[in-house]
């Protein structure tokens, strides 16, 4: 099949339709059907000119030609079972085959692929597992590299884990044997087409409104944030809300490794790292897209994630006039977070002593917003912390905002309170400065989820 790029084709069906198409009609047989379908369809037609097809009416063509072919077969289907064998041979041909299904279904945000014959869903923070099945672990690499080749990344026996993205954004991880042992294995975190809003946050519980209106604030007035979470706990999801935030008048770089960050602005430059070639050579790394960026007279500068030695940039930067940067790190606390971006700072080998290092972090940033997902699957912000400055060799840090759980309610919801420490923020100062001061009430503001 020729390796275009890949079209969403519209699909009018309810996700209970999608749902019961992803379920194998006759099994092994079924995929091998498809595979004959599928040869004699490249054998009769230019699939090249195929693949470019926009308008519903060339689409509608190709699929009565399928239709033709699958009644060829000598497997016998209902008329029914002939339209879905149909269909899927479509998604083979414009989609990623078995996974266009779940790719359709708005309720899924995670797709977990454990080699060709296992693939679980996440929906509403739970797994579950489905009955799509691969052909083979063949079929399941050829969709790997198909997504891959689009981002101009590759996959191989000498480079078998990669990151990438689809179309609308959503993260890609795969890796393949040797590294894993029974087959390739590939991972989907879901992005929709529009990203999450403040408010779309709010009516899920994330946050408050109180809590949003300070982070609001503090965008603004061009603090410098961390955003701490473990994976799947929503940090870049709540990263893109709080760059909602910014002026459309400034000027925004952002610096991810695999890009998914979609920001409303207009004035945005969006830089993506690139992995080495075939022979090691040519990658470019977040460390150096970073000092690159300080070039190209940035206002803000956002961090998709810091995962190593572009830490001690991302400092430097936030240090050197690039106020209200923002940024994403792997960590169960705030002070966790801390911890973390020392340490990989120290990574850059440039034998900073400690004490100058912990009042460089506590110079640079000025507060960390904690994100957890709770045991129901919601997500929570569970800290909103400043960070005060150093004392005795040690940062100082303060929380702002709390999140205490409770335990769950009868239908297995997450119980608990978000609540105000009752400290007033030093940064508190910084937002009157810009003329928007805290809200009177922020002291004793307590409320029940």
């Amino acid at each position: 099949m020729a390796e275009g790029a890949a079209i969403a084709i519209p699909d009018s069906r309810s996700p209970q339709d999608i749902s019961r198409r992803s379920s194998p009609l006759l099994g092994r047989a079924q995929q091998e059907v498809k595979s004959a379908v599928h040869r004699e369809l490249i054998g009769k037609l230019d699939l090249e000119k195929l693949l470019f097809m926009q308008d519903s009416r060339g689409r509608q063509q190709l699929l009565g030609i399928i239709l033709q072919l699958v009644a060829e077969q000598s497997v016998p289907f209902s008329v029914s079972e002939r339209e879905r064998l149909a269909n899927e041979v479509l998604d083979e041909v414009f989609g990623l085959g078995p996974l266009e299904p779940l790719l359709q279904d708005p309720t899924v945000t995670d797709i977990l692929v454990n080699t060709a014959e296992v693939v679980y869903v996440e929906r509403g923070g739970v797994l579950e597992k489905t009955n799509v099945v691969f052909k083979d672990n063949h079929h399941l690499l050829h969709i790997i590299e198909k997504i891959v080749s689009k981002v101009g990344r590759r996959v191989d026996e000498s480079s078998p884990m990669v990151d990438a993205r689809l179309p609308d954004g959503s993260r890609v991880n795969a890796i393949i044997p040797p590294l894993a042992i029974d087959g390739p294995i590939l991972s989907i975190r879901r992005f929709g087409a529009d990203p999450l809003t403040a408010g779309d946050l709010l009516s899920y519980r994330e946050f408050t409104p109180v809590m949003l209106d300070v982070l609001k604030k503090a965008v603004k007035a061009r603090l410098n944030i961390v955003v701490s979470g473990g994976t799947g706990a929503g940090k870049t999801t709540l990263l893109n809300v709080l760059s909602g935030f910014i002026s459309s008048r400034e000027r925004i770089v952002t610096i991810e490794d695999s890009a998914e960050l979609k920001l409303k602005q207009e004035h945005v430059v969006r830089l993506e790292c690139r992995p080495p070639n075939v022979e090691g050579k040519g990658g470019v790394r977040q460390r150096e897209l970073l000092i690159n960026a300080l070039r190209m007279r940035p206002d803000r500068i956002i961090v998709g994630e810091v995962r190593g030695e572009e830490a001690l940039d991302m400092l430097q930067a936030m240090n050197t006039g690039h106020d209200g940067s923002i940024t994403t790190v792997h960590a169960n606390t705030p002070r966790d977070a801390i911890s973390r971006i020392e340490t990989m700072a120290l990574m850059a080998n440039l034998h900073l002593p400690e004490m100058a290092l912990r009042q460089q972090i506590a110079a640079a940033i000025q507060v960390i917003v904690q994100v957890s997902r709770m045991s129901d699957g919601s997500r929570r912000v569970t800290h909103i912390s400043e960070i005060t400055g150093t004392s005795d060799q040690v940062i100082s840090m303060q929380d702002i905002f709390l999140f205490q759980k409770r335990g769950l309610g009868p239908n297995g919801k997450v119980l608990g309170r978000f609540y105000a420490s009752g400290i007033v923020p030093k940064f508190a100062e910084k937002l009157t400065a810009a003329g928007i001061p805290l809200a009177p009430n922020l002291l004793d503001f307590s409320e029940e989820v």
